[in-house]
């Protein structure tokens, strides 16, 4: 123990260092809004580009899942190469989202304590247990993985605790049309427990139609937006029973990247019924905004959001991360 300790306060020196040269700088996605106004259909909030730095030994890209902490105040966020960061949003006395400070990084470590490696770190959605029940310290993290496709509970520290359930269909890559549109989303939802979805149709699945499984393998059909190659990257379960589902559209370097914040319910009985789903927003980088790969999406508070797009660690894309509101009402059906 006494040997650990001073690497433990090495750690928390070098961390703290890099807290302090970490500079998010604000921007606006759209010229026409700023911090606070409502524009297409949604109350931006603030957005911001973090900029490529390293924290543990971890570089701060490839951001594909969040997850909101309210017990710790804390915004919880994956990589696609197996860092969990700990980021501390900073907001004005309009709630506007001004900054923000990454104050932890964490590896995440297998079953055997091992750091998880090609092809096995492929983390793509991110969820959270206890993260509002005024009990701070007990909350666990469920990450979905791509390439081998499972659901592991972390610790906040990045200590695997184990895998979820996965319906045998989701388990078998032979049952995906590409090993990178596969297992992506996956939220918990107060009726049905852990959701998954896939970024793209299983293999014997019809075009434009994903579904979502519960964990002992009950599905609703869900259909993807009609923007071509819209495939989903993340879902939130929502209070009142609904769930929020991201989608990115992107065909070609050329063409528009569309991103659609979209709404369903799920009904108790599931099956190849299509559900009924909602645009709420749909932004189109031909339309002047400001977008990036967008795949991590989290409630904040009440019908407050944010969202981050994955730069793919790429010195020609950006890590964007975005606060949003939702409007009250809900918009009308996109969806047959």
């Amino acid at each position: 123990m006494f040997r650990s300790f001073p690497i433990l306060v090495l750690m928390f020196i070098l961390q703290s260092a890099c807290a302090r040269e970490f500079q998010a700088t604000p921007i606006t996605l759209a010229d026409r809004s700023g911090p606070g106004d409502t524009h297409a259909g949604i109350r931006w909030l603030g957005a911001l580009r973090l900029p490529n730095a390293e924290f543990n030994s971890l570089k701060l890209c490839g951001l594909s899942g969040l997850a909101w902490d309210e017990d710790e105040g804390l915004l919880y966020a994956i990589s696609d190469i197996g860092g969990l960061f700990h980021l501390r949003p900073e907001f004005d006395s309009r709630g506007i989202l001004t900054g923000a400070r990454v104050v932890a990084a964490y590896p995440l470590l297998d079953a055997s304590s091992q750091l998880v490696r090609p092809p096995f770190d492929d983390a793509e959605g991110l969820a959270i247990r206890n993260g509002d029940n005024r009990t701070p310290g007990d909350a666990e993290l469920l990450v979905s993985f791509e390439i081998r496709p499972r659901v592991v509970r972390y610790s906040p520290t990045g200590q695997w605790r184990g895998e979820e359930p996965l319906p045998a269909l989701l388990s078998d890559l032979r049952n995906y049309r590409d090993t990178n549109q596969a297992l992506e989303a996956v939220t918990i939802d107060p009726r049905w427990g852990v959701l998954t979805g896939t970024e793209a149709p299983l293999r014997d699945d019809p075009v434009g139609r994903i579904r979502l499984f519960t964990s002992d393998g009950r599905f609703w059909s869900y259909p993807l937006g009609s923007a071509p190659g819209s495939a989903l990257v993340a879902m939130e379960a929502l209070p009142d029973g609904g769930l929020l589902t991201l989608e990115r559209a992107f065909v070609a370097p050329l063409r528009p990247l569309i991103i659609s914040l979209r709404r369903t319910e799920l009904p108790p009985v599931g099956g190849k019924t299509p559900l009924p789903v909602t645009d709420v927003t749909v932004l189109d980088s031909s339309q002047g905004w400001l977008l990036d790969n967008f795949e991590g999406l989290t409630r904040y508070r009440d019908r407050r959001f944010f969202m981050i797009s994955d730069d793919n660690c790429s010195a020609w894309q950006a890590t964007l991360l975005v606060h949003f509101e939702l409007p009250p009402a809900t918009p009308r059906s996109s969806s047959p």
